[in-house]
């Protein structure tokens, strides 16, 4: 992702709803060459058997990443446009996708 322009903002980005409710989680937050700030799932899998790691990005996980970005976001004074990507990992086949859902 660095040849391609980006830098790296933050890793692991973690934040607690609350005691009864789940949080979120941002593997990484990338700023792209344009401002966007890119929020990236990385998932990995032996194999694409069960659709492989980009079909186990659910619509549950993203919810959660979803929230750990708007937490993030808050503390920008003024946010810059936003996306978010998965990089998913089956055994020795890595790929990108960019823009792999949004916060609707």
């Amino acid at each position: 992702m660095k040849r391609h322009g980006l830098t790296l903002v933050r890793r692991n980005y973690r934040v607690a709803a609350g005691p009864r409710a789940r949080g979120g989680e941002v593997d990484l937050i990338l700023r792209d060459a344009d401002g966007t700030l890119v929020f990236v799932e990385v998932r990995s899998r032996s194999s694409r058997a069960f659709g492989g790691a980009a079909a186990s990005v659910s619509r549950s996980k993203q919810r959660s990443i979803v929230l750990a970005a708007q937490h993030f976001l808050r503390a920008v004074a003024s946010p810059p446009p936003c996306r978010f990507d998965v990089v998913a990992i089956d055994g020795e086949h890595v790929e990108w996708l960019r823009a792999a859902f949004d916060a609707a």
